[in-house]
């Protein structure tokens, strides 16, 4: 059978874009902005021995298959290709329109860029372990500083942004980001913010050049402190922000007056999350504000991660996801009286098609800095991501606790003042 007819009784007769194969066969609408091409016949073993969404991510980070166009748009138009869920009658039909068992061995293997935990790269310690974390976090943060100031921009933020308006610029949105978080932590002059999971230091600069806070950040990306720890010299920020190479665990300080965690507790494991927040809430102040900025999922039903998914294989190994009822529970269970919480999926979906606009305009030069199979990797992550914002496959949640003083209060306003205009109106009164 042409491959073109395998193309479209997996992706569908109606499937919007242009295909072509090396055996010379071609489906879907000719001159499509869409092109996907099959170079070769190792993308034929790729898809059969790994139906579904691992097959196509295996044949395009190799190279075997090509996507030409915008990737968002590819996947958006290609959703059925990418269905796991193939009953075993349908498997085996795959199989023979593929070619029969010949195509079954050899085994392919993945490409170096898919990291299966418990083998090759990942052997140390037991999930979440602090030698286990640290070997996680490096995976995916140290790739390349110069490789994520293509992606990121000036900015260096790898969180949602949040976007002031539809038309704000990802700079403006991510500067918006951080100080929501400032306001919804009511930061003041000479307060100590612990920031965990710090990143490039975003956090950390931001509160201490607009609100005058001693700021501690903690990351277990080396390079990541480093960058950070130079750009705090830079701005001449030594005496107030300060970026550690370190585990949230070994911080020994305590008695801060505001914490924010932007972008960690998917990194941490659900079984390890009290633990997490009962460590935070033992670090601040009575009186102190929390927030707790993360991805999360609709609901609580099913796994917490997909062991075998693309992500868990090529982006976040041993990466979680909860539920934002659930983490606002534990929160509350460990001594954080919940004040507010609010989704900003939408926000995480324009942040990710920005970052795809920013890897498409230094697609070059970011081959260049990291090679063309982790550069497909992303790009074919950032756009998955986007298309799983946009269909309510995954959220981002802002969920912020206050720690109770011994008289129980919670040193709150009234009605929330950390918007803009109302924190003006407020001021005014």
């Amino acid at each position: 059978m042409a491959l073109a007819d395998v193309f479209e009784a997996v992706a569908g007769p109606d499937a919007p874009v242009e295909f072509q194969a090396y055996d010379g066969s071609r489906a879907g609408v000719m001159g499509s902005d869409v092109k996907i091409t099959v170079r070769s016949p190792l993308a034929v073993r790729y898809l059969a021995q790994a139906p579904g969404a691992i097959g196509l991510a295996r044949a395009y980070v190799s190279g075997h298959l090509d996507v030409d166009g915008d990737m968002f748009t590819a996947l958006s138009r290609l959703t059925r290709a990418q269905e796991t869920s193939f009953t075993l009658g349908e498997k085996a039909k795959l199989l023979s329109d593929l070619g029969g068992p010949k195509v079954l061995l050899p085994r392919v293997p993945p490409p170096p860029q898919e990291v299966r935990v418990n083998r090759r790269r990942f052997t140390v310690g037991r999930m979440h372990s602090k030698d286990r974390d640290a070997e996680s976090i490096s995976h995916h943060y140290d790739v390349s500083n110069r490789f994520y100031e293509y992606v990121l921009g000036p900015s260096m933020a790898y969180t949602c942004a949040c976007y002031p308006a539809a038309d704000a610029s990802l700079e403006e949105a991510q500067a918006y980001k951080f100080d929501l978080v400032a306001r919804k932590i009511a930061l003041k002059p000479g307060m100590r913010l612990l920031d965990v999971g710090c990143g490039w230091g975003g956090m950390v600069m931001h509160a201490a050049k607009e609100y005058g806070v001693k700021a501690l950040g903690v990351t277990l990306s080396e390079q990541q402190a480093v960058w950070a720890q130079n750009a705090i010299k830079e701005a001449g920020l030594e005496g107030l922000a300060e970026v550690r190479f370190q585990d949230y665990r070994d911080v020994t300080e305590t008695e801060f007056d505001a914490i924010s965690s932007i972008g960690i507790t998917e990194h941490i494991g659900k079984a390890n999350v009290p633990d997490y927040f009962a460590f935070l809430n033992g670090k601040l102040k009575e009186g102190g504000r929390m927030l707790n900025h993360c991805i999360t999922r609709p609901d609580d039903s099913g796994p917490s991660f997909k062991k075998d998914g693309f992500i868990n294989r090529y982006i976040f190994p041993d990466g979680e996801l909860e539920g934002p009822g659930w983490l606002a529970s534990t929160m509350n269970a460990h001594g954080f009286e919940i004040r507010h919480s609010e989704n900003l999926r939408e926000h995480y979906s324009k942040t990710l098609e920005a970052w795809c606009a920013n890897l498409n305009a230094n697609w070059e030069d970011a081959k260049a800095e990291v090679g063309d199979g982790t550069a497909r990797t992303w790009r074919l992550y950032l756009a998955g991501c986007q298309l799983g914002f946009d269909n309510n496959i995954v959220q981002l949640h802002q969920i912020l606790g206050v720690k109770l003083g011994k008289d129980m209060k919670s040193g709150m306003p009234l009605r929330p003042d950390w918007e803009p205009s109302q924190a003006r109106a407020a001021a005014s009164d």
